[in-house]
């Protein structure tokens, strides 16, 4: 059984920058564990399979997988998938499409060069001490940005959101793996664990996203997922309207352009985030 594969780049404006990904048709009767198998064999941060396609509808479902487990809700793979839909796979290149992950319907829009999803409402989780992440990094209490909460929300994959006061400090941050862990699995109330740190300068958003997989600290190039949550996180505390890019995965050689387009009114949570799209490869996979 041979199935077909894309790869492209996600949230970047070139080639070989942003998060990469691979996305694979026809993965209706393949198990789980041979999702899983592939996608740590493929080794990128994430891996999506079209499990159902209705072209007719311009809608499709789709299964997303990191190398060790399998996500509810991820950013740059709903991007980065919905992208080949519309320009390899669907015919007329729709300018919008749905896409069904587990937490439900997704929809998604292209405007110009940028593709667009709309995040589900997100919830506002508990909130942190300062002092809880000096045991952990070489952060001191000054490098926070103490007019805001450290807080963890989801919109599907929940983040613990760390406001830093300096790109200094977010550029040089270094983490413990094995206190960083104890500490998440003691404090975050699911079972996808992982923190957001930002800083906010002059209208400059950049980011660093830190999980811990395989027992090995990973840092994302560009988590989309984790980007919905900031979008909440500043409507409800920074600005009811936000139009701004999140720079992230400069600190790896990835850079990455998440762009933020989000609006807060009576409670309701208006969040899209939209990136580019480069496409790389194409090919057949042997299962």
């Amino acid at each position: 059984m041979n199935l077909p594969f894309y790869i492209v780049d996600v949230f970047a404006e070139n080639k070989y920058a942003g998060n990469q990904l691979a996305v694979f048709l026809g993965a209706d009767s393949l198990s789980d564990q041979q999702l899983q198998t592939i996608a740590r064999e493929i080794n990128f941060a994430e891996s999506t399979f079209i499990t159902k396609l209705q072209p007719e509808n311009k809608t499709a479902a789709i299964r997303i997988f990191t190398p060790d487990h399998e996500m509810q809700f991820a950013g740059h793979p709903i991007i980065g998938t919905s992208w080949v839909l519309m320009h390899k796979i669907f015919e007329n290149k729709p300018e919008k499409i749905s896409l069904s992950v587990p937490i439900g319907e997704i929809p998604v829009h292209q405007s110009g060069d940028l593709v667009w999803l709309q995040a589900a409402q997100p919830e506002f989780l508990n909130t942190f001490l300062t002092e809880d992440f000096l045991s952990f990094s070489n952060l001191s209490r000054a490098d926070f940005e103490d007019k805001f909460p450290i807080q963890e929300v989801t919109t599907g994959s929940a983040f613990v959101i760390v406001p830093i006061k300096s790109k200094k400090a977010l550029e040089h941050l270094i983490l413990d793996k094995d206190k960083m862990k104890e500490w998440l699995h003691a404090h975050c109330k699911t079972s996808h664990r992982a923190l957001y740190f930002y800083c906010l300068v002059e209208k400059k958003l950049s980011s660093r996203m830190f999980c811990i997989e395989a027992n090995q600290l990973i840092e994302d190039a560009a988590t989309g997922s984790a980007s919905t949550c900031l979008q909440a996180f500043l409507l409800k505390y920074y600005s009811p309207e936000i139009q701004m890019i999140n720079h992230q995965g400069d600190f790896i050689n990835r850079a990455s352009q998440i762009y933020f387009d989000g609006k807060l009114a009576e409670n309701q949570f208006d969040i899209k985030i939209g990136g580019k799209t480069q496409y790389l490869a194409k090919g057949e996979w042997e299962v």
